[in-house]
């Protein structure tokens, strides 16, 4: 196997170069500070990047440390999360499947009685190899039974297939994609669907080798969790030996990311091309050289922002922890020229990636990726907006939101900068903190970059930024330099708070009332009569849809009335049901509601609908 460490890495020469300038005196050399500062040596490979001072043959026998132990273990048991379900799916057709997911229980139960009984360190760490080959395994059986992916795979995979007959890839609907049963649909809150590919290139190019496993979404979805486990094992290669289980259990263990895999989401390539970026990220350009490793390392930060946006949120945070870090060591100017090279690399292989699509699709490629934050799709996830979604009937200042998020965003990196010396471990999980306050605020925003979170908490220790540079202006310093801080803090998030409580606090602009249900045959709703009173001082066009749970149903189209509804004004309108009938729900106290959606402004209204008027008897 390659030396990922020891390519990705800095080497512990060029990481420990003396400062061409230091403007603060070094602090005193302890024991602590150089077991927390050594780098990767070249020799042994199991030599870890943030490993103490290096291992002596005679220490490698050893007893192993018992936090070591049960970090080993506790990657194993995450094994079996989700493992009978897809051995008795296996047990059913794949009989081969299911004798290999058999197997991996007996590793499973075997690792975890040598994990607890094995005497030296070496042989523990065997055991983590064994972990993380069984964690392989399972994963590729539960693709083998489940490749069929979402609508981010089969976008994927019709995007790459465009693209490799010279067809049209940004900006173009492909709608018949969406009749695939289990394939989701995104509403907007224009009464429409995206039927369109609103990502970066990469995947669609990783995407296209695979092209020969079929139609639907495998071909995405063989991509996708091919460069998971490629991506879990440069994690684990370049992890501390005794953490190594850890990137096992958060990668592979606990199913949740890949299942973001089976899905074909093009966040975990993002993600993969991220976690070599972030290991020990603070000594990025350390001495102010990069090397074939850090040129290496800022090529893989262009192409994870080239897979996906969400890498483009963490970005300018890592740049701007390296920029303290290194002008704390360097000064200035050399702080700006590490930084102006890690930028200038990474954007060199962006446009790279993206240049054929730049070329022959300028317009629809710049829509394309910038499709996530103007397509105005409807509310969805677990954050604030459950507040207009859940607890109240809606909201005519759902924009603010979108406002709070992004003044949110700023607001972290502000404080970042300012506070750098305590949140620089941080820089991998304060991005994230924004999407709370999104639209479109899913878990798997958060989730699916946790072992970012894992790669910094063990690699980049917070004495990495003791001396690290942040402003200070004369108004933030002196005798009252406590309260001027936290009144920076205050000023800083106060405009996303602001915004968010503007938008939580918004009234529904539109009043409805079910005054007929006409039913179709099984069970089914084929009209709605709905009184619609607008009390907003705009004309608004709704788009209205019947929700029985958290997520959002198809558009129910307009049989009669107005689609437009003028400001204090009301109409009796006729709504009928997608695909020419809506399904009761068998339980009478299932929570039925009917929404209205606007774009200009985006609002929604929102009325609790009982049983009895939608005549529900059971």
């Amino acid at each position: 196997m390659y030396d990922y460490a020891r390519f990705l890495l800095p080497s512990y020469r060029t990481l420990h170069m003396p400062p061409r300038r230091a403007h603060r005196a070094p602090l005193p050399s302890t024991d602590v500070h150089l077991a927390e500062s050594q780098q990767v040596t070249p020799g042994r490979r199991t030599q870890s990047a943030v490993s103490a001072v290096p291992v002596a043959p005679a220490e490698v026998h050893e007893a192993p440390a018992q936090w070591h132990r049960v970090l080993t273990l506790l990657a194993d048991v995450s094994l079996f999360i989700g493992t009978r379900t897809v051995w008795t799916q296996a047990a059913t057709h794949k009989l081969i499947l299911a004798g290999i997911i058999s197997a991996c229980y007996a590793s499973i139960l075997v690792t975890g009685v040598l994990t607890l009984t094995v005497r030296r360190a070496r042989s523990l760490a065997r055991l983590d190899v064994i972990v993380l080959v069984t964690a392989i395994a399972l994963t590729a059986c539960t693709w083998a039974l489940n490749h069929a992916g979402g609508d981010e795979a089969v976008l994927t995979t019709q995007a790459a297939k465009e693209m490799i007959h010279g067809n049209q890839v940004y900006d173009h609907a492909w709608p018949w994609l969406f009749r695939i049963k289990g394939v989701a649909l995104t509403a907007t809150t224009t009464g429409g669907y995206d039927f369109t590919y609103g990502y970066p290139p990469l995947t669609p190019l990783l995407t296209a080798p695979f092209l020969w496993l079929g139609h639907n979404g495998a071909p995405a979805t063989a991509a996708v969790t091919v460069v998971l486990i490629v991506g879990t094992v440069m994690l684990w290669r370049l992890l501390p030996t005794p953490w190594r289980s850890a990137a096992t259990m958060i990668c592979l263990g606990f199913s949740f990311l890949p299942m973001y895999a089976r899905q074909g989401y093009p966040a975990i390539i993002g993600l993969v091309l991220l976690m070599p970026v972030v290991v020990c990220w603070s000594r990025f350009g350390a001495g102010g050289r990069l090397g074939a490793a850090g040129i290496a390392r800022a090529a893989c930060l262009g192409a994870a922002c080239a897979a996906q946006q969400l890498p483009w949120f963490v970005t300018p945070f890592l740049l701007a922890g390296i920029y303290a870090v290194r002008r704390g060591e360097l000064g200035g100017r050399e702080a700006v020229r590490v930084v102006l090279r890690i930028a200038g690399i990474a954007l060199l292989t962006w446009l790279l990636i993206n240049a054929y699509f730049i070329v022959t699709e300028p317009g629809p490629w710049l829509e394309g990726i910038a499709l996530p934050l103007t397509q105005g799709a409807v509310l969805h996830g677990q954050g604030l907006v459950g507040i207009s979604l859940y607890f109240t009937h809606g909201s005519d200042r759902l924009d603010w939101y979108g406002h709070a998020s992004m003044l949110l965003a700023a607001a972290l990196l502000a404080l970042f900068v300012l506070f750098v010396r305590r949140l620089g471990p941080a820089a991998t999980v304060l991005p994230w903190c924004a999407f709370y306050l999104a639209t479109r605020s899913q878990d798997g925003y958060y989730l699916m970059m946790t072992p970012l979170w894992l790669a910094a908490a063990i690699t980049v220790p917070l004495s990495d930024f003791s001396q690290a540079w942040q402003p200070r202006p004369r108004w933030l310093t002196g005798r009252r330099r406590r309260p001027a801080l936290a009144a920076a803090v205050v000023a800083l998030v106060l405009p996303a708070l602001v915004s968010a409580t503007l938008a939580a606090t918004g009234k529904p602009p539109l009043k409805m009332d079910i005054t007929a249900a006409r039913h179709g045959a099984r069970q089914t709703l084929s009209t709605l009569t709905v009184k619609v009173a607008n009390t907003g001082n705009a004309a608004l066009t709704p788009h209205y849809m019947l929700t029985t749970g958290q997520g959002m149903n198809r558009y129910w189209s307009l049989a009669h009335g107005p689609a437009t509804i003028p400001a204090h004004g009301t109409a009796t309108l006729v709504l009928r049901a997608p695909g020419g009938g809506f399904p009761l729900p068998a339980k009478k106290n299932t929570h039925i509601r009917l929404r209205a959606f606007t774009a200009t402004p985006q609002t929604l209204s929102t009325i609790d609908v009982s049983a009895a008027e939608l005549g529900i008897k059971g």
